[in-house]
């Protein structure tokens, strides 16, 4: 079995974001923001590249953050 993986680069264990050859300031799409932000910078395609993926996990964080404001105002107003 053959791997073009290159074992000994100086960027094998450094953060994708930190690295020189990282997105020159490319827009991200939802989907790769939410990539690094799960897997705390070290890869931006571990969810695909479905801009639905993206959506979801940012639909999902406002609708919890509606939620716990409308569950304070009333359950705070009791």
């Amino acid at each position: 079995m053959e791997t073009k993986f290159d074992f000994s680069g100086k960027n094998l264990f450094t953060p994708i974001a930190f690295r020189e050859d990282f997105n020159q300031f490319a827009r991200l799409s939802e989907t790769q923001a939410w990539s690094l932000f799960f897997t705390a910078s070290r890869e931006d395609s571990v969810l695909g590249f479905s801009a639905v993926t993206g959506k979801f996990w940012t639909g999902f964080v406002i609708a919890t953050v509606v939620e716990a404001i409308i569950g304070t105002v009333i359950f705070q107003s009791f």
